[in-house]
C-alpha cells in the first residue's frame, strides 16, 4: 500500500516557490499579478512567495513596467547570479569550456590544450587550467564533462574509450576522484549522449523518443526514451560502433572486443572515404569525398542550421554540403558513379540504423557528426529511403539542428538542469498548491 505524502505547510511553500521560480525562468520578468494569474496562486500567496524568494536571494526586482494605465507595477526576475554551471568537452585535440549563470546566459567560453602527459595529475592540471579560462564570479555548482567514452556505473571507471586517446582518464572512480581534486561537483557523460541532450530543444523538440546517430571518424548513437537519456546498465547504451553487421568483421575475427570490426568498419569515416574512392570520387578524407559526391550529383544541399558553420559537427572542422553543392559536373558516368557512391554510403549507415530502430522503435532519427553535415539533405533523404526499405519503421529522419558545438550545448543543458533542481528545490511541479 502506497503511503500518501501529507501536504504540510512547508511542502506547500516549497511547491509554490518552485512553481514561481520556474515560471520566472521560463517567461522572464513578471509582475506580482502576472505570477498570481499564471501560477493559479492567490495574490496574497504570490506576494508571500516573492517575499520568501527575495529574502533567499533567488529573485530580484527588475524595475517598473511603464506604459500601462493605472498603478505602475514592479517586475521580478530570477537572480541569475545566484548560481553558475560549467560545461566541458574533451577530445584528443583540445578541452573546450563554457560557463553560464543560473538563467543560462553564457559568461565565458575558451579552449585549452589536452593533458601534456599521462596520469591523473596531468589531467587534473589540464582541467583546472581550462576551467580558469572560463571563470564564473563564484565556483560553479555543477561541472558536466563530455568525453569519448562512458563511465560504467558498476565499476566507476571510464569504459568504451580509446586507451590511446583517453589514457589519462583510465583510473578508478574517475568522477569522485576528479571532483575531489578540483573541489567541484563533477559529472562525466558520453559526448554523443550530450549531443542528443542538445537536440531535445532543436531537431527533436517535438519527439520525446528519438535516436541520434553520430557519424564521424567513429560511429556512436544516443537513445532518448520518454525525453530521458537511456544509458544502459553498464553505461554503454548507444555504443554501436561494434554492432555486428553482415559484411563487416566480427569481434571473434578481430581477436579483441574493441578491435577493428562491426558497424564502425563498415560505415566509419575511413571506410566511407574508401567506399567513395572506389566509386571514383576523390578526397583526402571522408568529409571531402562526401562533399564532392554531393557536388557531382548536382543534388540540392540542405539549407538552414544543419548545413551552416559545421552544425552538428561538435565544432570540429567540417564542410557543410551547401558550401560545395551545385549543378552536377563532370562526365555523365562520373555523375552516376557519385550517385551510386552516395547511395552506397546511405545503405551502410541505414544497415546499422535498421537494427537500432527495430529494437527501440523511435519516432525520429537525428543524423549528426561531420559525415552527415557534409552529406546534408541529399544523404539524409537517401538514408531515410534505405532505412524504410530495410526496417519496419516509420521513424522520420532529420539532420542535426544544433549550431556550434552540440557537446558543449548538451553538457551545459545537463549542468544547468542539475543546478536549478538543487537551487530551486527540484524540477517544476505539475501544478502549484493553492
Amino acid at each position: 500500500m502506497t503511503e500518501l505524502v501529507r501536504g504540510t505547510p512547508g511542502l506547500v511553500r516549497a511547491v509554490n516557490d518552485r512553481a514561481a521560480l520556474h515560471l520566472l525562468l521560463r517567461q522572464g520578468p513578471l509582475t506580482r499579478p502576472e505570477i498570481s494569474r499564471l501560477t493559479g496562486l492567490s495574490k496574497p500567496t504570490a506576494s508571500q512567495v516573492l517575499a520568501r524568494l527575495e529574502g533567499a536571494g533567488l529573485v530580484v526586482g527588475n524595475g517598473l513596467r511603464t506604459g500601462l494605465p493605472g498603478r505602475v507595477p514592479e517586475t521580478y526576475r530570477v537572480n541569475a547570479a545566484a548560481a553558475y554551471a560549467t560545461a566541458v568537452d574533451v577530445t584528443p585535440d583540445r578541452i573546450a569550456v563554457r560557463t553560464a549563470d543560473l538563467a543560462g546566459a553564457v559568461l565565458a567560453e575558451a579552449e585549452a590544450p589536452v593533458p601534456a602527459g599521462p596520469g591523473r595529475e596531468a589531467l587534473v592540471e589540464a582541467l583546472r587550467a581550462a576551467l580558469a579560462l572560463a571563470p564564473a564570479p563564484r565556483p560553479p555548482r555543477r561541472v558536466v564533462v563530455g568525453v569519448q567514452g562512458a563511465v560504467d556505473p558498476t565499476t566507476g571507471r571510464l569504459a568504451y574509450a580509446s586507451e590511446e586517446d583517453m589514457a589519462a582518464w583510465l583510473f578508478p572512480d574517475v568522477e569522485r576522484t576528479l571532483a575531489e581534486a578540483l573541489g567541484l561537483p563533477v559529472r562525466i557523460e558520453n559526448d554523443v549522449n550530450l549531443a542528443a541532450v542538445a537536440e531535445r530543444a532543436h531537431a527533436a523538440a517535438d519527439c520525446p523518443d528519438f535516436v541520434l546517430l553520430w557519424a564521424d571518424e567513429g560511429l556512436g548513437a544516443a537513445l532518448v526514451i520518454g525525453g530521458r537519456l537511456h544509458r544502459g546498465h553498464f553505461g554503454g547504451a548507444g555504443e554501436v560502433g561494434y554492432l555486428p553487421l553482415p559484411g563487416a568483421p566480427t569481434a571473434r575475427e578481430a581477436g579483441h572486443p574493441y578491435g577493428r570490426h562491426g558497424y564502425q568498419e563498415l560505415a566509419g569515416g575511413e571506410a566511407i572515404r574508401d567506399l567513395l574512392h572506389a566509386h571514383g570520387v576523390p578526397g583526402a578524407d571522408f568529409t571531402e569525398t562526401v562533399t564532392e559526391a554531393v557536388r557531382r550529383t548536382g543534388a540540392e544541399a540542405g539549407t538552414g542550421a544543419e548545413a551552416e558553420d559545421g552544425a552538428g559537427t561538435g565544432g570540429r572542422a567540417g564542410t557543410g554540403a551547401a558550401a560545395m553543392a551545385g549543378a552536377g559536373s563532370g562526365a555523365p558516368e562520373s555523375v552516376e558513379a557519385a550517385r551510386a557512391g552516395l547511395a552506397a554510403v546511405a545503405g551502410r549507415l541505414a544497415s546499422g540504423l535498421a537494427s537500432i530502430v527495430t529494437v527501440v522503435d523511435p519516432g525520429l532519427v537525428v543524423l549528426a557528426g561531420r559525415l552527415c553535415a557534409a552529406g546534408g539533405e541529399p544523404l539524409r533523404a537517401l538514408v531515410e529511403r534505405e532505412l524504410h526499405a530495410l526496417a519496419h519503421s516509420r521513424a522520420r529522419i532529420r539532420l542535426s539542428a544544433v549550431t556550434g558545438n552540440p557537446v558543449l550545448a548538451g553538457a551545459l543543458d545537463l549542468a544547468l538542469t542539475a543546478v536549478r533542481d538543487e537551487v530551486f528545490g527540484g524540477p517544476p511541479p505539475v501544478t502549484p498548491c493553492p
